[in-house]
């Protein structure tokens, strides 16, 4: 972990922190991280692309981890993380990249393949398969459905704000880990399905959890909630922009935890094993991983590494 080098790079009007291990001169990947993560969610699988030859770059998004907290929070669009992964890569001079994605980031990477399939070598996507926008996999959800919940302007401040940075990060891990879906009953939060005295999963760390209550800390949750939650319905913008043709072309590696909650969501499973999603994301491989929850980059780092290597090695030219 000392080795990893942390930049900070002014891109849009705004300093946006990026960790970074391996040679310049190394093919690049870029990792993109999902929501309760920052940039140490990808500590695992940074160290094993840059021993195997590669260069790992890891932005927090604005607003989140290290970087700065756009002036108005509540504007930011789930495009504006687009944008700026763009132009890290610019600042960076990368013509060619790897993208890996976990969870919404996974949306961020699918999106600039869209606009700029010539710059992606190849995708690997962590728990979310390639959607094309408008879908909702959600709709038939109940109210108390967490993002439901979050979507909800206010409703977590206040949820959260009953608790230190560090327990609401602690309680969210749990929550996700698990495999059933989030859903809160009518007189209950989401921050209440968490029992005071549940430990942390055992691949997670109070030395980890740590480093996150710090970054949040410094971060708040305003500009999280705001991307991914509270912009599901503007998706449509991309739509508007997006290339005629939604299809990601690039060789695709999708990797499940088949404990992952994000699976028993209605129609998921059913979209992704019956090779629907193929439509949208014709080069696509998935592997499942049996045990594996939301976080299966953390779960299980050796063997999510050893899976991105193969497909990094085999698509590297």
């Amino acid at each position: 972990m000392d080795q990893i080098k942390h930049n900070f790079i002014e891109v849009n009007g705004l300093n946006l922190h990026v960790a970074e291990i391996g040679s310049e001169s190394s093919p690049a990947v870029i990792f993109l991280h999902g929501f309760p993560e920052i940039w140490y969610t990808w500590r695992h699988q940074m160290i094993a692309v840059a021993n195997a030859g590669f260069r790992a770059i890891v932005p927090d998004y604005r607003g989140y981890g290290l970087s700065d907290i756009p002036e108005e929070p509540e504007k930011t669009s789930f495009f504006d993380f687009v944008k700026d992964t763009a132009s890290i890569l610019d600042y960076l001079n990368i013509s060619k990249v790897f993208v890996i994605g976990k969870d919404f980031g996974s949306m961020v990477g699918y999106t600039f393949a869209l606009f700029n399939p010539q710059k992606v070598a190849a995708i690997v996507s962590l728990g979310v398969a390639f959607r094309p926008p408008g879908s909702r996999a959600h709709q038939a959800l109940p109210e108390g459905y967490y993002i439901n919940r979050w979507k909800e302007p206010g409703r977590a401040e206040a949820d959260f704000g009953r608790f230190d940075v560090k327990t609401v990060v602690k309680n969210i891990y749990i929550i996700f880990s698990r495999s059933e879906i989030p859903i809160a009953n009518e007189n209950q939060e989401i921050m209440d399905l968490v029992d005071p005295s549940t430990p942390l999963p055992s691949w997670f760390t109070e030395d980890d959890l740590a480093v996150y209550g710090d970054l949040y800390q410094k971060s708040g949750f305003q500009t999280p909630l705001q991307v991914p939650y509270r912009i599901l319905n503007s998706k449509v913008e991309v739509s508007k922009q997006a290339p005629k043709d939604l299809k990601v072309e690039a060789p695709t590696l999708l990797i499940m935890g088949e404990k992952d909650f994000v699976f028993g969501l209605p129609g998921t499973a059913e979209y992704i094993r019956s090779g629907e999603v193929k439509k949208y994301v014709p080069n696509l491989e998935t592997i499942y991983i049996a045990e594996g929850s939301h976080f299966v980059h953390e779960q299980f780092p050796d063997q999510v590494n050893q899976l991105i290597l193969n497909f990094l090695n085999c698509h590297k030219h």
